[in-house]
């Protein structure tokens, strides 16, 4: 069963709705059964090709269905406007590039609201398992780099986290103190790739080794891959689930 509902998140849009969206396996409202759930970014690319920004989603409820995978998935809209507004709710600073310029960094407002809004709601009318230990979080690109941030700075919500292709390449300086000033719990878990194909920008591959290798320091448990033939787009991070939803569970 996938919910679709309307939320606002007053400190970034005020009144404005976007969607969210709840997967919650079939047989759960038949027991007494309580699952992890997992909260993702981009949440209309998750579920349905229709609703997905270039026509192709991960095909997540049908991956959790086909498997039987015990988890409930909660995918909330980015902003969709296109004054680089998704940009700004998903990066956890500020910073410039050439190509967007100055991005002011909205992404602790974004994390406030589905910290202390959204998972409340979802934990008081699914039946979750609400703890740290069964609270995960996961998103490509600059929700990439979201989960990274939620896993260093909420920790005490979210145990594990799964960046695909995170977007390292954003105020590198910002992301470095804040992986070095993370309070990890011992048993953080983090999943991180990157596209074959994506090691041809400028310094991915960089970024990758380096920021992999503060993670280690910081005794994560990590899981890191570059992926044969990968690319920063939907259909290739579908294909990245089977890997992802294990190392979440680990």
């Amino acid at each position: 069963m996938i919910d679709v509902l309307s939320v606002t998140i007053p400190a970034l849009t005020g009144d404005e709705t976007r969607r969210a969206y709840v997967f919650v396996p079939d047989d759960a409202w038949y027991g007494e059964q309580r699952f992890p759930v997992l909260y993702m970014f981009d949440g209309h690319n998750v579920f349905f090709d229709e609703d997905a920004t270039y026509g192709k989603s991960w095909g997540m409820g049908e991956y959790l269905a086909r498997t039987g995978t015990p988890l409930i998935v909660a995918a909330v809209e980015c902003n969709r406007s296109p004054d680089y507004s998704r940009l700004s709710e998903y990066s956890p600073y500020d910073f410039s590039s050439e190509r967007f310029g100055d991005i002011k960094g909205r992404g602790p407002l974004t994390m406030d609201w589905l910290v202390n809004s959204f998972k409340p709601y979802v934990d008081s009318r699914y039946p979750t398992l609400p703890d740290r230990g069964n609270t995960f979080i996961a998103g490509s690109s600059m929700g990439g780099l979201m989960s990274l941030y939620a896993v260093c700075c909420f920790n005490g919500t979210f145990s594990r986290a799964a960046a695909l292709s995170p977007s390292l390449g954003f105020g590198e300086d910002a992301l470095e103190v804040m992986i070095r000033n993370a309070d990890f719990g011992e048993d953080t878990v983090i999943y991180m790739d990157i596209g074959e194909t994506e090691l041809n920008w400028p310094g991915a591959g960089r970024n990758f080794r380096h920021f992999c290798g503060l993670l280690l320091e910081k005794h994560v448990l990590l899981t890191s891959r570059i992926v044969p033939g990968g690319m920063h787009c939907e259909a290739s991070w579908e294909r990245q689930i089977p890997f992802f939803i294990p190392a979440l569970f680990y």
